[in-house]
Formats: structure tokens, sequence, C-alpha cells
């Protein structure tokens, strides 16, 4: 019977042990794979053809929009948003008093009406503004930015958070590497994206381990993108490995303490 039970014993512990571990190649991102990724070997080099998509304005958005013209007195019959000390702008204001886009895709400027925004690109709405404030002021310079500029990830890495993006693009390893990258137990094979689009969410899944993701319309991040790194399978039985550790410590003492008094 006591050799049954050290059996038993011994048997869990080799799967309390295999189950809390991790393989190198679970870890491992950009692994080739059945499924090559389209390159473009134009000027003698490898290059991944994927061509990063212009973000276009979604009902609810936040635009910072700046009208300058050699006359300040002229330029603030347009601008809604009070400049600080020093002209600078802050990120709360630009959020408290930029234009809104409403449902129907619609901002408000003051002595111009509404002006329909929605489904266009940065580029487009300041090439419509242009041509409507040529009506109204000469030499005007027009600044349009994306008040919430933001990707968040979620799920199993080390810092989880919302991040404003610095700059125009950013790929989905640069989102992953500022939330601290995936932990040990996040399935790098099973990432999700959840984008927002005119018609309601969109829910993508992806392989951060596959190469084939560099040439996939997932590589780049858009604004408001949530990115979520789902846990492997392992993983619940990992966080209760501890249990189950004290369980195999304490039974394996009882068995001890119980084989020494049959000694006796």
């Amino acid at each position: 019977m006591k050799g049954h039970y050290l059996l038993f014993l011994f048997v869990f512990a080799i799967l309390l042990i295999s189950g809390s571990c991790v393989t190198r190649k679970k870890l491992t991102y950009l692994q080739f794979s059945g499924t090559p990724a389209r390159y473009d070997e134009s000027g003698g080099e490898n290059r991944v053809s994927v061509t990063p998509a212009a973000y276009r304005i979604l009902p609810y958005d936040n635009l910072y929009i700046r009208v300058i013209t050699p006359d300040p007195q002229w330029s603030s019959l347009f601008n809604t948003m009070p400049v600080g000390a020093g002209g600078a702008v802050t990120e709360e204001s630009a959020g408290l008093f930029g234009y809104s886009v409403d449902g129907e895709g619609l901002i408000e400027i003051p002595f111009v009406g509404k002006v329909a925004v929605g489904g266009k690109t940065l580029n487009e709405v300041k090439v419509t503004l242009d041509t409507i404030f040529q009506h109204y002021l000469t030499d005007a310079a027009i600044t349009i930015r994306l008040v919430n500029n933001y990707v968040s990830v979620i799920g199993e890495v080390r810092m989880p958070g919302r991040y404003s993006l610095t700059k125009d693009r950013i790929n989905v390893f640069e989102a992953v590497a500022m939330a601290g990258d995936i932990e040990d137990f996040g399935n790098r094979r099973r990432v999700q994206l959840i984008r927002p689009s005119p018609y309601g969410p969109v829910v993508k899944e992806f392989s951060l381990a596959d190469r084939s993701v560099l040439s996939s319309e997932f590589y780049y991040v858009m604004p408001n993108d949530i990115i979520y790194a789902m846990p492997m399978k392992g993983k619940t039985f990992q966080v209760n490995s501890s249990f189950w550790q004290l369980f195999l410590s304490t039974v394996t003492s009882a068995l001890g303490v119980i084989a020494f008094f049959r000694t006796l």
C-alpha cells in the first residue's frame, strides 16, 4: 500500500511540474510556418509588402482643429480651444475643447456650420476645411489632429492599460512592447484585436508567433484598437499550482510520519 501511495505521489508531482512549464517554442515570436509572408523583392531587398491603411474618422471621435491667420482676432472666431501660457495646448484641453463628431459624422464649426467628416481621413478633412475657409479667410493655416489617439492592451501582458500613440503609425509589436510584453502564460498564437468600425466593433484573431503576421492587416495598429493577449490553457493550472504543491507537501509529510510510526 505504501508503494502505491509513493507511486501516485511521484506521478502527480511529474504532472504538476510538466503542467507548470512553458516551452521555448511557445514564447518565441515570428516563427516560420507553412504560410509564408508576402515579400516585395524590388530593389534587391526582401521587404514586407504591407501598406498601412489610413484611419478614417468615426462617430464620437474628437478632433483638434486649429486655424491660424496673420490676424489673431480672425483666428479666434473659428477656434473653440483657448491656448495656455506660452501657446501650449495640452491633451486635456484638446479633449475638452475639441470638435466632437456626432452620430451622423458631422462637426459644427462656429460661423461655418456643420461639416461632414465621418469616413474621411485627416488629410481629406484638411482639404475640405481648406476649401471652406477660403471663403472666410486668406492665408489661413489649418492643423488637424485626432485627440482620441490611443491603443489599449489587455490580458496576459505585464502592464495592461491604455497607451497614447505618439506617431502616426505603430505596429502590433510596438503596442505590445508598450505594455511590457506578453507574460509567459500569454498565448502568442491567439491574440485578439478589437477594432471599431461604422458598423460596430470587429474582432479579429491572429498569431504573433507566425511570420505571416508581418504582411497581414493586423500588423499596423489603428487608433482606438484594443489588443487582447489571451491566456494559455495551462494558465488555470499554473494559478492553482501553489495549492497543489502545498497539498502534495502535506500528504508527503503525513505519509512520512505514518511510515515512521510503523517502524516503531
